[in-house]
């Protein structure tokens, strides 16, 4: 019973700012640790916002606030920003931190801005969505690549 209300708790609060929604072949929860895990072709929908991956583990403060969630395994994503421009993308873990509405992308990155066509690959990448800002880092034995799309003026 506990448990059935610490769900309803966690999800209620969460869907008051807007609605997310979780999909998973399994969950485990920690009402005391503030840990929830979906694993199994996880889908998390909140707003235009949808992150997919093998395993998805959410931390949440001493009021059930999400403060992070890290996906794991083939995870890909759709992302749209607060200044407007979207995001789609491919890597092996995201890590997410909701009050700073920051993406931390590792692994194999392939991050497309989709609306200017600018594309990010890379070992390490962060999203700053507020900002509309992004850093990349490559790995040791490959650069980091930035590919963009110049519209040449007609003569």
């Amino acid at each position: 019973m506990k448990f059935l209300t610490f769900l309803i708790l966690f999800f209620t609060s969460i869907l008051i700012s807007d609605e997310l929604k979780i999909k998973a072949d399994l969950f485990n929860g920690d009402e005391k640790a503030g840990i929830s895990t979906f694993e199994g072709n996880v889908n998390i929908i909140k707003g235009s916002d949808e992150l997919n991956a093998s395993k998805v583990t959410i931390y949440t403060d001493a009021d059930h606030q999400p403060t992070k969630f890290v996906a794991k395994g083939n995870v890909s994503f759709y992302i749209k920003t607060q200044q407007g421009p979207t995001y789609k993308g491919v890597s092996q873990e995201v890590i997410y931190l909701p009050q700073k509405k920051e993406y931390h992308f590792f692994k194999n990155v392939h991050l497309q801005q989709t609306d200017d066509r600018k594309e990010i690959i890379g070992d390490a990448v962060v999203l700053k969505t507020i900002e509309g800002k992004a850093y990349a880092k490559g790995a040791k034995s490959d650069p980091v690549i930035m590919i963009f799309k110049i519209k040449e003026e007609e003569k």
